[in-house]
């Protein structure tokens, strides 16, 4: 395995010292170390990977230097137009070294939403034009990978990407952080479904939430066929939850976002504050970090998201951190849309499970109660 000590060290050495991304949990740890070892203004989380590129191109722009950017491979599809309208070597000629998680890699067992992407993925950067390679399981090809991604920055001037394939890097965490909070995610979860009508829909968002509400229906034995579980497509349930309660304006219909996730597509809520539909609650639910992908940190501790909800127009804006505050709020006369900002702790259960329902089937099901449940 690649220790992920070694291989931030040969990019110190190339002179690689500017980083920023979006996490992935094939990256993790090399992430993690990142975070520990570099000062804040060296390694910047952005909010999406198009972000990122053109952090990366300021940063070039003010140095001369060559930059990093890292990400999950479903991140390709935020950061297709920055790559071949900034980057390109026909337009910016940027020179930018891509670190890229390959989720759903052809041969290896990975969640439904991350297959097509994983299938895909080299003919996107081939119809891009962007070459790449492999940077294996051990320090010396992962040193021979960079050495030619560098070899080929250098002579033209472009990006290039170094594939990280899963289980490559040795095993790095970040010190966790004691928290002064009562709930947990997967407790404000169960609190706001047993407190929501019975005809609400629920769209969640992607990762350890969707997970936790498929485990919290189960276990109350109550079916699933009320929530749309987002399994890929970061940043967008808050959308896809707007396009039901449009359509369905008597109905409540809830979007259990991240933190991580508000932030990737910020601008959503101010789409959804204009078009003002009566019967629509965002539920930030804000731990502070990426967790699906390793724990790494999120500004949305450093940021208000109730301000910036109440500044595009949410007609109630709230932020809790406990069960009694958040119950009391669904329960009461709450003006729509709603932005509830709920604070809990980081972490999530080790013998967490996975919807057991395909994509499809869950899909169909929530269709079938929208259709037949109409209030």
């Amino acid at each position: 395995m690649i220790e992920p000590q070694a291989f931030y060290a040969e990019l110190q050495k190339a002179g690689v010292s500017f980083f920023t991304g979006v996490p992935d949990s094939l990256l993790k740890s090399f992430c993690a170390y990142v975070t520990a070892t570099m000062p804040p203004e060296q390694h910047i989380i952005a909010a999406n990977e198009g972000g990122a590129v053109g952090l990366a191109l300021g940063y070039h722009m003010a140095t001369g230097k060559v930059p990093l950017v890292y990400m999950q491979n479903s991140g390709l599809g935020n950061i297709v137009n920055p790559l071949l309208s900034l980057a390109d070597r026909e337009v910016y000629s940027t020179p930018m070294l891509m670190l890229i998680g390959w989720r759903g890699q052809p041969g290896v067992k990975d969640e439904p939403q991350h297959v097509k992407q994983g299938r895909v993925m080299c003919a996107m950067l081939d119809a891009m034009e962007i070459p790449y390679a492999n940077i294996g399981h051990n320090g010396e090809s992962a040193k021979a990978a960079l050495d030619k991604a560098l070899g080929y920055i250098a002579e033209h001037n472009a990006p290039y990407a170094l594939l990280v394939e899963k289980g490559a890097f040795a095993d790095y965490k970040l010190a966790s952080k004691a928290e002064d909070l009562p709930m947990t995610r997967e407790e404000a979860i169960k609190a706001i479904i047993g407190t929501l009508p019975e005809d609400a829909a629920i769209v969640g968002t992607t990762g350890m939430a969707s997970r936790e509400l498929f485990e919290a229906r189960a276990h109350e034995g109550t079916g699933h066929h009320r929530d749309f579980l987002t399994v890929g497509g970061m940043g967008h349930a808050s959308q896809i939850a707007l396009g039901i309660a449009l359509n369905q304006p008597e109905r409540t219909v809830v979007c259990l976002d991240g933190d991580g996730a508000a932030l990737m597509h910020m601008g959503a809520m101010a789409i959804i504050a204009n078009q003002a539909p009566t019967n629509f609650i965002h539920i930030v639910i804000n731990n502070g970090v990426h967790g699906s992908v390793g724990g790494q940190p999120t500004v949305a501790r450093d940021i208000s998201m109730t301000q910036i909800a109440e500044g595009c127009g949410y007609k109630a804006v709230h932020c809790v951190d406990d069960e009694t505050a958040l119950t009391n709020l669904l329960q009461g006369e709450l003006p729509k849309p709603a932005l509830i900002e709920v604070n809990v702790k980081q972490g999530h259960r080790s013998d967490l499970g996975r919807p057991t329902s395909s994509p499809q089937e869950n899909k169909g099901d929530f269709m079938r109660f929208l259709k037949a449940d109409k209030p």
